[in-house]
Parts: structure tokens; sequence; C-alpha cells
């Protein structure tokens, strides 16, 4: 039987349960979608399996990392208590080694919990991942996040000899999971030799706030020491 699209399945992030899915989505044990949270985006989404601590302490953690897993807290938003788990290391790999904002749907003792990684513990030398921290997701519930920044259109003033010269490559938004979303762009086609856009220039986002100071620069057009004269 032919795989009906993705977009017909799930219509929202926090509407299809994860054993509603077909099994033709499951790859290599891990669970990946893309999931439409606003028009033109999509958020991809990592499903684990999280096992339940047993332990506690440095003992605990270590015994874990010898089994080849990674030893994790999940919070939960709004407060309340933490659950302890363990994942395992070849499976957080496309969550925590790329440059692009995920999210995770973490089945534990039979619940899922939707969430986003908030903290990373990598070994100093090695740069493997020592302990991880999530935080669950509750709809309509705002959560800050750390997305990245994506540069769109042609500025004139490169196209008229100068350099183009990013001031972030990150920003900082508040939103709620209906509405969060997996980068933010800034339009830079109107950018002329010497000028810069600043984190205001950056147009908004239904249901997403950029929480960055206003007046803090995106990026600029540099002029080149050869212009400078003219």
């Amino acid at each position: 039987m032919d795989a009906l699209p993705i977009d017909k399945l799930v219509r929202s992030f926090f509407e299809l349960p994860l054993e509603f899915l077909p099994p033709n989505i499951y790859l290599c044990g891990r669970f990946l979608k893309q999931v439409s949270l606003l028009e033109h985006n999509t958020m991809e989404i990592i499903a684990l399996q999280g096992h339940l601590k047993e332990g506690s302490g440095k003992e605990g953690a270590k015994k874990i990392r010898r089994n080849n897993q990674i030893p994790a807290v999940l919070y939960k938003s709004g407060g309340g208590e933490a659950t302890q788990f363990a994942l395992n290391a070849s499976d957080i790999r496309h969550l925590v080694y790329t440059s692009k904002f995920k999210m995770a749907e973490i089945a534990i003792n039979g619940a899922t919990h939707k969430c986003i990684v908030k903290d990373i513990q990598f070994h100093p030398v090695t740069d493997a991942v020592l302990h991880l921290d999530f935080l669950e997701l509750v709809p309509g519930i705002k959560f800050k996040a750390t997305v990245p920044l994506r540069f769109v259109g042609q500025a004139p003033g490169v196209k008229a000899g100068g350099k183009f010269i990013p001031r972030m490559r990150q920003i900082n938004i508040l939103t709620t999971p209906e509405k969060a979303v997996d980068e933010v762009v800034a339009d830079i086609s109107e950018m002329e030799l010497g000028s810069t856009i600043r984190v205001r220039d950056i147009k908004p986002i239904e249901g997403v706030e950029i929480t960055n100071t206003s007046a803090v620069p995106v990026a600029s057009i540099e002029i080149p020491r050869a212009l400078k004269g003219k």
C-alpha cells in the first residue's frame, strides 16, 4: 500500500500520537518526520527511546556511559518534578551535531514527551556528549529557544563591490510549540554600501517574539579601502 503524504498524516505537532504514524518513516530505530508548524516552514522532529535511569550520582552516570548511553534530565515547562533517564549515544547524533534547530519526541516508560534540548555537556577533550538537559513543551505555553539566522536576497552594496559581514548567526526567540520555527530570516536585498541592518529590521513572524536587543547589528556591508577614496 502506498504511503500517504506526511502533510495529510500530520496536521499539527501536538495532534497525532507517535503510534499512529506509518512504519515507512521509521529509520534505524529513530523516527524522523516533518511537521508543518507555520506556512512555508517545517520543523524536523527526532523521536528517541528513553530508558529510566537506575542509580544516581557520578557512579550511576559512569555506568550509563559504559553502556554507550547518555544520562539526561527532562524538565517540565512551568516547573514540576524532573525525570532522569538515559538515551542511546548513537541516537542523539542528528539532534546534537547539527546547526539546525530541532525538536524531539522522547518515549519514556510508555509516555511520549515533546521537548527541546536546553543544555549539552561535552567532554573537554573528545567533545563526546556527557549529559543532556531537555525542556518538555506544553501546548500554548511559551518557551525560549535559540535558532539559526539565515540571510536571503542580494544586497546592492555587494554588487557595488562591498563585503557582506554577518554579525549574528543565531537569534533568540520566545514562542509556543504551535508557532515554533526552525530559523529566522533576515532580508538583505536593500542593503547599500556602508549600511547595517539590526534586529529591529527583521520582518516579524506571527506568534514569534525576538528577544535580542532591537538595536543589535545583524549584518553590515563593509566598504573596501579601494572604494573609500572614490
